[in-house]
């Protein structure tokens, strides 16, 4: 089966990509490496000459003044060129609704060429798309990445690009590919419920993750905890950041040199890896009930995360033991749960190991390339 996969940003893809290729399929990945974290693609619409130093300024200036991202005009030009190679696949799959980035217009254009010139397209919900956008507005009361919004309506700025679903422009996208699709593919829990009712929705196919890449390794506690929290500016609030960082300030007053902790913001995928690897504990985030890509794959390695782990995502897996420890925003809780843990360093070994032993069963990703052909195939 020859296989198209648009748009990479957690290495979902890339994980599925190796899977199928593995099975002996032709796999072809196109995107644009989402930015500092500079995933890999086979093909790239990556806005290398906007991001350099010389345009970069200027690129800032005119988006300051006009609210224009002259990158997007880079991202359509290189897409472009890539178009004539994107023929007669058997599946072309979208990482979202809204793959390309570009600007709308032309986005919903190159969105129709694929769809005339391959045989069957599917969408994943994976991250914010119009229709889980639109359900978290009219259930407010659902855990989302939205809430810290619907409570301070002033984080406008750093919501600006989850509230441009909500477009009528986007939305011309929206209706247009799930017209066209043959269905719509969650990969978690939180986008499982808003679809769990559409008539496109084919279901839950769970994160990938290659454990020949993430090697389980029992934690060694000889001395000091190390708790990790890496930082996406540009979801500070999304993912609760602000309540993970008065909850390791109370740790490190109490605890003191007992307690290592290191922050990390904006740094490539790589780098940011092998700094995690020193911890035991990783911060990641809150406002959800599943985990997403950078959660499963610290739990791979047998790390204590704290993260999306609700009575949903629990009875989801038939779960009756924690494998990650779920996150509220209430920094007096998040105390509380990692002081257990730190006075309690067996508990860490044995969350770890368990969380370990949960990814492998449910997310190994031949398993879940299988399913996907079965999906693709039916």
């Amino acid at each position: 089966m020859r296989i198209l996969l648009v748009g990479e940003y957690s290495r979902l893809h890339n994980t599925l990509q190796e899977a199928l290729i593995a099975l002996g399929h032709e796999v072809v990945l196109l995107g644009s490496g989402d930015g500092f974290k500079n995933y890999p693609v086979d093909y790239s619409i990556e806005a290398k000459w906007c991001q350099g130093k010389l345009l970069n300024i200027p690129r800032q200036l005119i988006f300051s003044v006009f609210k224009l991202d002259v990158a997007k005009i880079e991202i359509a030009i290189r897409f472009y060129f890539h178009s004539s190679k994107l023929k007669g696949f058997d599946v072309v799959q979208l990482i979202n609704e809204s793959p390309i980035q570009t600007f709308k217009v032309i986005e919903l254009s190159f969105l129709k060429k694929l769809v005339k010139n391959n045989r069957k397209l599917f969408v994943l919900s994976t991250g914010v798309d119009y229709w889980n956008v639109k359900f978290w507005f009219e259930n407010r009361h659902e855990r989302s990445i939205l809430q810290p919004y619907f409570e301070n309506p002033a984080l406008a700025k750093e919501y600006r690009y989850i509230l441009e679903y909500r477009s009528a422009q986007h939305q011309k996208i929206h209706d247009y590919i799930y017209e066209n699709c043959t269905g719509v593919i969650a990969t978690d829990v939180d986008y499982q419920i808003p679809l769990q009712h559409h008539p496109k929705f084919l279901g839950l196919i769970p994160n990938p993750i290659n454990p020949s890449k993430l090697v389980y390794k029992e934690l060694n506690i000889d001395s000091k905890i190390v708790i990790f929290l890496g930082i996406n500016q540009w979801s500070y609030h999304q993912k609760g950041i602000v309540y993970f960082e008065k909850a390791l300030t109370a740790i490190k007053e109490q605890f003191g040199d007992s307690v290592e902790i290191i922050t990390t913001q904006n740094i490539p995928y790589q780098e940011y890896i092998n700094l995690y690897n020193q911890s035991h504990i990783l911060l990641d985030q809150m406002h959800g009930h599943d985990q997403g890509y950078n959660a499963l794959e610290a739990m791979a390695k047998g790390k204590v995360v704290f993260t999306n782990a609700s009575t949903a995502f629990e009875k989801q897996y038939n779960l009756t033991e924690r494998v990650a420890v779920h996150a509220l925003p209430d920094v007096e809780y998040l105390v509380k749960e990692l002081s257990f843990l730190i006075e309690n360093p067996s508990e860490i070994k044995a969350i770890g190991k368990r969380a370990s032993a949960f990814v492998t069963r449910e997310h190994d990703y031949l398993l879940i390339a299988k399913r996907y052909l079965s999906i693709w195939g039916s």
